[in-house]
């Protein structure tokens, strides 16, 4: 069994390196993000609730939150394992995943904030296949144009530079007390994650350390 939380602000690369670790240990990598957009996308009346919190920089409510990934982590796939990504992100939703799930290893990422806000803002989205780009790290062959499909690269509203200020302001005011509830726990590791996407293995190297060791 492997049930690891990744905590770290937004931007800071927890995506990133638990795509990797999830394809390497063969567990899925739940993003409650990606779960919150897909119900966006969906035009459900939970997405409609939600996009009003994404769109403002706010943290999607607690109890909306916790049920979504309890229902999420209840399937098949997640018998052996898994990695969670952007949950929880208080005490409160902390509190709540003790009561359905023992997690193992927390990997806490840091980042100094110039560089997550640069990493965040530059990004662009493929508004046909969802393709992520960035305009410093990962341009398009073509300005705005996608790739892969051909589509329309777009700034999401998350990451306008105001917005993604506004983010961090949140995080660091009800997230990052979770670094000390879990670290008071025993299980936290901190990843320093300040590494150019091209030297993601040194983030990785200290990821398989942890769990190793945890």
């Amino acid at each position: 069994m492997m049930n690891i939380v990744l905590l770290g602000a937004p931007g800071v690369g927890k995506g990133t390196c638990a795509e990797v670790l999830a394809k390497k240990h063969s567990i899925p990598h739940i993003s409650s993000g990606d779960i919150f957009r897909e119900a966006v996308a969906g035009e459900s009346e939970l997405g409609k609730k939600v996009k009003q919190y994404l769109d403002r920089g706010e943290l999607v409510p607690d109890e909306l939150t916790v049920e979504v990934i309890r229902q999420r982590l209840e399937k098949d796939d997640c018998k052996k394992g898994f990695l969670l990504d952007g949950f929880p992100r208080t005490i409160a939703q902390a509190e709540s995943l003790k009561k359905f799930s023992k997690i193992d290893h927390i990997l806490n990422f840091t980042a100094v904030k110039k560089l997550i806000v640069e990493r965040l803002s530059g990004r662009r989205t493929c508004r046909k296949c969802g393709a992520i780009y960035h305009i410093k790290y990962f341009p398009p062959k073509l300005e705005g144009v996608c790739d892969k499909c051909g589509g329309e690269l777009y700034q999401r509203s998350d990451e306008a530079p105001d917005v993604v200020m506004k983010r961090l302001a949140v995080y660091e005011e009800q997230t990052k007390p979770l670094i000390d509830y879990y670290r008071n726990e025993g299980t936290l590791t901190d990843i320093d994650a300040n590494y150019p996407a091209e030297e993601i293995g040194k983030i990785i190297e200290q990821c398989e350390e942890a769990i190793k060791n945890g």
